[in-house]
């Protein structure tokens, strides 16, 4: 008996143990005002942005706030999430405040920003029904993910302006402190919809031991993950799950067209401009195809696609996998977290040069929010000098966060011209508004394929994994002959015309059943292919 009180006590102090070490809080219900933010940030950032936030927000009402951070998953969760409440939420409105008929028309339309103006009667109305009401998903900020997913909740609008024509704006609306656009990308919506918060580029994490023991050198190119070497030591993340991954493999593309455009037409001289235009487009389907070849054979070398892109850095710094494709910032915190914690250098992250571009991070405020005041405040905050300050200065520094070193860098162009603002800063060196050779992004070239990369990478990689696995370790082990090469690295069934014409007609179908069709018959036809490379290599023998 008495054995058995003891494992009781035991079990309830193991349960009460988190409670009792968790920070003391304001939980929204004892607070004066509440603001809901729906986020992929990690705890880091939300620790280090609610603390100074709520520090700043007390000074400047003399009330308290408390942040109630809805976590559900990454970017691609979080755009499923908001559809399926604002479904939820104007079709309430339209049945029972309008007292009209719910119908198929109505779901296809009230949230499509791209109607055609002689779209039936009943679509326009519930379009423009939907703008009208004051529908809501519950949640008043969306904070983090790409400049994709907010352009594309803004198209729909699910996110509404922060201003009014009328108002006074702040001085980060301003182009000299935050651009509407820097080198080709989109930084902030020209209609106030959102801004981009915080910088991003991408590059590869990897592990110095676990090179030596493969006998590599370090990466400095995203071609250079293609060596077979790196067979299975690869962390990849799910593009269909992680919106920064997709954004990568963009960035992958973006550097290959830009080779075959200065290989092929920087010293060419065309009679007409027909003859031009001609060239381009074949410039542009051929850097596409060696973009999708090189994701090809870096996904052949990958040991798997995780469902969280900051678990990729995490096995790269254990030794799991010897390198991995990441956002910068959780490779810089990783190589930050295991030095700090046991001095080791053994992690390292690099950005290729002239293979990635400056993207960012945005926040929004949503339509319906259900505490709007709060809400704007809180994105003032994190545009404001102060709260761009925490993104990149050294904990316990001036300005900076308290317990977490953030190692990112602010989207503000003025931050980084502070007096002795590099002696604070966790990465003093970088300075994103001031590369000599950037990588341009062109937008006309891949923009508009985003959610046809996130397929293609699905049917070619993911879903025929072990296929090209498999293809690959038999090619790569007679030395790539060239027979099997090729039929292995085809990418003719995805490529630049596929993907702007069959597969986005797919993907925008209003019958999903389209979308899966194509997607099991091109992932037979790469499970077929990758068979036949590797029949082909074992036959070369």
């Amino acid at each position: 008996m008495s054995k058995n009180i003891g494992l009781l006590l035991l079990l309830a102090l193991v349960l009460a143990l988190p409670f009792a070490l968790r920070p003391k809080a304001e939980f929204a219900g004892r607070a004066d005002d509440t603001v809901i933010i729906i986020s992929p940030h990690n705890e880091a950032i939300r620790y280090e942005f609610e603390a100074a936030f709520r520090e700043s927000y007390h000074r400047r009402t003399g009330r308290s706030v408390a942040l109630d951070w809805r976590l559900i998953g990454g970017t691609s969760e979080i755009t499923r999430y908001l559809e399926g409440e604002y479904v939820a939420s104007f079709q309430n409105h339209w049945t029972r405040q309008l007292g009209r008929p719910w119908s198929a028309t109505v779901l296809a339309a009230f949230a499509d920003g791209r109607l055609a103006k002689d779209a039936p009667e009943e679509a326009r109305a519930a379009r423009s029904a939907f703008l009208d009401s004051n529908a809501s998903c519950g949640i008043d900020v969306f904070f983090g993910g790409g400049a994709y997913d907010f352009i594309s909740q803004a198209r729909a609008g699910r996110l509404v302006p922060l201003y009014r024509d009328d108002e006074a704006k702040p001085d980060w609306m301003d182009e000299a402190v935050v651009p509407v656009k820097h080198a080709g990308d989109d930084f902030r919506d020209p209609q106030g919809r959102w801004t981009g918060t915080v910088l991003s580029s991408f590059g590869i994490v990897y592990n110095h031991d676990a090179l030596a023991r493969l006998g590599l050198p370090a990466p400095v190119r995203w071609a250079d993950l293609r060596d077979p070497r790196y067979l299975g030591q690869i962390a990849l993340a799910d593009p269909t799950k992680s919106g920064s991954m997709n954004k990568a493999f963009e960035n992958v593309l973006q550097e290959k067209i830009h080779e075959v455009f200065r290989a092929r037409l920087e010293a060419a001289r065309f009679v007409t401009e027909e003859a031009r235009r001609s060239a381009e487009a074949a410039a542009l389907a051929e850097g596409w195809s060696e973009g999708l070849r090189l994701l090809q054979a870096i996904s052949a070398n990958a040991r798997y696609f995780t469902d969280s892109a900051q678990k990729v850095p995490v096995d790269v710094a254990a030794g799991n996998c010897a390198a991995g494709m990441c956002i910068d910032f959780y490779g810089r915190q990783q190589v930050e977290t295991l030095a700090r914690r046991s001095g080791s250098k053994r992690v390292a992250y690099v950005s290729p040069p002239g293979g990635t571009v400056f993207s960012v991070d945005p926040i929004g405020l949503l339509k319906g929010a259900p505490h709007p005041g709060p809400a704007r405040d809180f994105i003032e905050f994190v545009m404001s000098r102060e709260g761009q300050r925490l993104w990149n200065r050294k904990p316990g520094t001036e300005g900076g966060p308290s317990r977490y070193a953030l190692r990112r860098l602010p989207v503000r162009c003025d931050v980084y011209g502070e007096p002795g603002d590099a002696a604070l800063r966790s990465d003093p060196l970088e300075a994103p508004y001031d590369i000599a050779e950037p990588l341009v992004y062109r937008p006309e070239w891949t923009a508009g394929l985003f959610a046809e990369l996130r397929f293609i990478m699905r049917v070619m990689c993911l879903d025929a994994h072990p296929e090209l696995v498999a293809a690959w370790r038999e090619v790569a082990a007679l030395g790539s002959p060239p027979e099997a090469s090729a039929a292995l690295r085809d990418v003719s069934a995805v490529d630049y015309a596929t993907a702007s014409g069959a597969i986005k007609q797919a993907l925008r179908a209003k019958d999903k059943t389209a979308e899966l069709r194509l997607a099991r018959e091109l992932g037979e036809h790469f499970r077929a292919q990758y068979q036949h490379a590797a029949d082909l290599a074992r036959a070369g023998r």
